[in-house]
């Protein structure tokens, strides 16, 4: 993906923040804004539609929250990357938004060449969370004796399929790289979750990373 151009949605009802951040980004080489939405509603209507790479949402928003659009995002089957950007550093929005499928979490007031990496880094598939935030994520995960025991449950086909998703890999590359369907990949993610007693496949990826845990596969 660093050769190509990284398509983004921004979604923040903040009109002039929105269009400052479009402009940042957009004078990055390798970076383009694709288009904005100042609700959540929009946000979910423009990210179905376009399917950008990633995603800049937004947490506190009038009417439809991050929270709820992440969700509905989700559930609508949307694989792009999600990066929550918002001033909340509570343990209870982080939590939840990583829960609900977030790829990553950042704060409004990092500079913004950080914010810039950050994307670059988030788009490569890597797990972006403000520095201020990486002690309260590593405390959302589940004791670590409990998911190795868990770990023996999944089947060959799942533990290929969570090295992928620990490498940042979406639905549809690790389908083609396993040479399976992106529907049958779907299966596999809702049931390795399950097993592992993880709610999204971010929190699954940051274990996996965390614990250096690898696959008795060969990729």
């Amino acid at each position: 993906m660093s050769e190509q151009t990284i398509d983004i949605l921004l979604i923040d009802d903040h009109p002039l923040l929105r269009k400052g951040l479009a402009q940042l980004i957009n004078e990055e080489e390798g970076l383009h804004v694709i288009a904005e939405a100042g609700s959540g509603e929009a946000g979910l209507e423009a990210a179905i539609k376009l399917e950008p790479d990633l995603i800049l949402l937004d947490l506190n928003m009038k009417g439809m929250d991050g929270l709820e659009t992440l969700k509905s995002m989700r559930a609508a089957d949307v694989d792009s990357k999600v990066i929550v950007l918002t001033v909340s550093e509570h343990r209870e929005d982080v939590a939840a938004m990583f829960r609900a499928g977030a790829d990553g979490y950042l704060l409004k007031d990092m500079e913004p060449e950080d914010l810039l990496l950050r994307i670059g880094d988030a788009a490569r598939g890597k797990l972006v969370v403000d520095d201020r935030l990486t002690e309260v994520l590593a405390s959302l995960l589940r004791p670590e004796q409990e998911q190795e025991d868990r770990l023996e449950l999944l089947t060959s086909k799942e533990r290929e399929v969570l090295h992928l998703i620990a490498e940042g890999l979406a639905n549809k590359m690790i389908g083609r790289k396993l040479s399976i369907s992106e529907g049958t990949v779907k299966v596999h993610v809702k049931r390795l979750l399950k097993k592992l007693g993880v709610r999204s496949r971010v929190e699954a990826a940051v274990w996996v990373l965390k614990n250096n845990t690898v696959t008795d596969v060969d990729l």
